[in-house]
């Protein structure tokens, strides 16, 4: 029996999860603080530090797994589709056209396949979506649905797009990299080199940011979504930034691909209720006419196992 490893990296953790007959039969979570590694080292330290965590990671795995045929990978950054470097990674700054696929499979001695994360969480949204019985199965259900849009709210703001069954990713692998569409022109700074970008105010730092530009403190997001279930007003505007920037890039996105299945998944997603109303009001009066209403928003079911098991999936190309 092949087993499948897939991958979702996130900003402080690694999420690891075994696939075997398409049934997810295991998943472990490491410490991994990408974010401050690149933030406090050099690029080629920091580099470096990344690819010892992982291949750690791995290897844990592996003591438990050794069977596995080929590793999935989902990691936050701009991929390129042919060649799976990752060109850059705008919330881990000075990751700029490394090749993650090759150095680990090099360390690790399996084919390891590498694409962006939202990307990946897309697929898995779909095939858990489609799924029979809790086994991802990969045979589509034509009569299922073929197209949706994902959308991750955490440190950043990702995006993926399945059509036809199929995930998209573009000729450049940038493809709904909804986080940087600019929405506040001249705005805030973001790690891509603009300003303005979405994800710098829907994301967990951007209502961080919005927090502090109101009220001069600097605390956690989960702080924030107290405060604002207890009536702070400055809480509220926060997130009642995030949700007005994700509902307009989302209609945009809408308007151009006429898709009607849009999930929303990622850390932030927790905090929906306080986001729900702002973004519903905004998502309609941004809509042409007739798309109001046809519209599904639906927050993902799956825990944080999209990604793994979109990258176990993915992963499948490699052998």
């Amino acid at each position: 029996m092949t087993m499948l490893m897939g991958i979702d990296v996130g900003g402080t953790n690694l999420r690891l999860g075994i696939l075997a007959s398409g049934l997810l039969i295991d998943d472990m979570r490491f410490q991994a603080n990408f974010s401050e590694i690149c933030k406090n080292n050099p690029a080629d330290i920091a580099w470096h530090k990344i690819l010892e965590v992982t291949a750690n990671a791995i290897n844990e795995m592996l003591k438990k797994h050794p069977a596995i045929g080929a590793i999935g990978i989902g990691f936050p950054g701009f991929i390129d589709p042919k060649s799976q470097k990752i060109l850059q990674s705008p919330n881990l700054p000075g990751l700029l056209n490394v090749d993650l696929s090759v150095a680990l499979s090099a360390i690790v001695k399996l084919p390891v396949l590498v694409e962006n994360d939202a990307l990946v969480a897309a697929y898995g949204e779909f095939r858990s979506l489609n799924m029979a019985d809790k086994t991802v199965t990969t045979e589509i259900n034509r009569d299922a649905i073929q197209d949706l849009i994902y959308v991750g709210l955490g440190t950043g703001v990702g995006g993926g797009l399945i059509l036809n069954g199929q995930p998209f990713g573009g000729q450049h692998g940038m493809a709904m990299e909804i986080g940087h569409m600019i929405t506040v022109p001249n705005g805030r700074l973001c790690g891509c080199g603009n300003r303005g970008c979405m994800e710098q105010y829907a994301s967990a730092t951007g209502v961080a940011l919005s927090y502090q530009e109101l009220t001069g403190q600097n605390i956690t997001v989960d702080a924030i979504a107290t405060l604002a279930r207890v009536g702070d007003v400055n809480a509220i505007e926060a997130y009642a930034v995030a949700s007005s920037n994700l509902a307009t890039a989302l209609a945009n996105i809408i308007k151009v691909l006429d898709i009607r299945v849009v999930l929303i998944g990622g850390g932030m997603s927790q905090a929906w209720d306080l986001m729900a109303d702002v973004f519903h009001t905004t998502l309609n009066a941004a809509l042409i006419p007739v798309l109001r209403g046809k519209v599904e928003v639906k927050i993902s079911n799956t825990g944080d196992q999209s990604g793994i098991i979109g990258a176990a999936l993915l992963a499948c190309a490699s052998l």
